[in-house]
């Protein structure tokens, strides 16, 4: 089971694991949708993500997962290059909805180290929720 307190969080509902730092001045950071959204989405019958390579920059657009109840935007919570996507997901849509902390992540990113600072810890990102 992923320790839900060790990742980071966006107010879009996004969580970011970062892999430890290389010491070269760059981290893979994980990226995927909390149980909330996904809870929130319903069953997850679409995903599309960006290609391996792509640079992406915080706030935008860079991916669409579509549900059975609406169409969602995934936002880069962070600059960076893709490096990765999760083909399961693509190929297995539900997984968002089985695993969103495991199996159904989306996407890893390279970034700056210090690239994750600011983003919301589990107590905030759970406050943030119950508001």
């Amino acid at each position: 089971m992923t320790d839900l307190n060790a990742l980071h969080y966006t107010e879009e509902h996004e969580w970011i694991s970062a892999d430890p730092s290389t010491g070269s001045g760059t981290q893979v950071l994980t990226i995927g949708i909390t149980d909330f959204a996904a809870e929130k989405l319903g069953d997850v019958v679409f995903v599309e993500l960006p290609a391996v390579g792509t640079e992406i920059t915080a706030g935008a657009v860079v991916g669409e997962i579509e549900s059975t109840k609406s169409v969602g935007e995934l936002y880069a919570p962070v600059a960076g290059t893709v490096v990765e996507i999760n083909d399961a997901v693509v190929d297995d849509p539900s997984l968002v909805n089985a695993e969103p902390f495991a199996g159904g992540w989306l996407i890893k990113v390279t970034v700056a180290d210090g690239a994750i600072d600011g983003l919301l810890d589990r107590d905030a990102y759970v406050a943030l929720t119950e508001g």
